[in-house]
C-alpha cells in the first residue's frame, strides 16, 4: 500500500460557468480588465488572475449549469476600482465596506455581479496609517 501525502501547492485554474460567452468575455476583459488568454471555441475562454487561470465556460452537462462559488479579487485601491466600476455602470450590492480591522491593516469588501449572474467579492488590503 502506497502512504502518499497529498498537498496541493497551489490554485491552477477556477471554473466559472456562463450562458453566453461572449458576453462574459467582454465583462472579464473589459470591464475588471483581466488579461485575456484564449478561447477554445465554442464554450471556453480563459484568462489569467496574478498567475491562476480563470476559465469560463458553458455548462457541458445540467448538473453543472449553477451560480459559481464567490471568487474574491484583490484590488490594490477599493474607492478608484468602485468608481471605475461604477463608470462602467456595474451595480454594486452595496457599498464598498470595512469587514475587519486586523493588525497591520484594514480589509475592505464589496459584492457586484458579473454579465451571467454570478456574485464577484472585490477585496483590499488597506495599511493602517501610524
Amino acid at each position: 500500500m502506497l502512504n502518499t501525502t497529498i498537498t496541493p501547492s497551489r490554485i491552477a485554474q477556477i471554473a466559472v460557468t456562463v450562458k453566453d460567452l461572449p458576453r462574459a468575455v467582454r465583462f472579464y476583459r473589459d470591464t475588471l480588465g483581466l488579461t485575456f488568454l484564449f478561447e477554445a471555441p465554442p464554450q471556453m475562454a480563459f484568462f489569467d488572475c496574478g498567475g491562476v487561470r480563470l476559465m469560463l465556460g458553458i455548462a457541458e452537462k445540467p448538473e453543472f449549469n449553477h451560480p459559481a462559488s464567490i471568487i474574491y479579487y484583490h484590488v490594490d485601491d477599493m474607492t478608484a476600482t468602485a468608481q471605475a466600476l461604477k463608470a462602467k455602470d456595474v451595480a454594486f450590492e452595496g457599498e464598498p465596506h470595512m469587514v475587519a480591522k486586523l493588525e497591520k491593516h484594514d480589509l475592505w469588501l464589496a459584492f457586484i455581479r458579473d454579465s451571467e449572474g454570478n456574485p464577484v467579492g472585490l477585496m483590499s488590503e488597506v495599511p493602517r496609517q501610524a
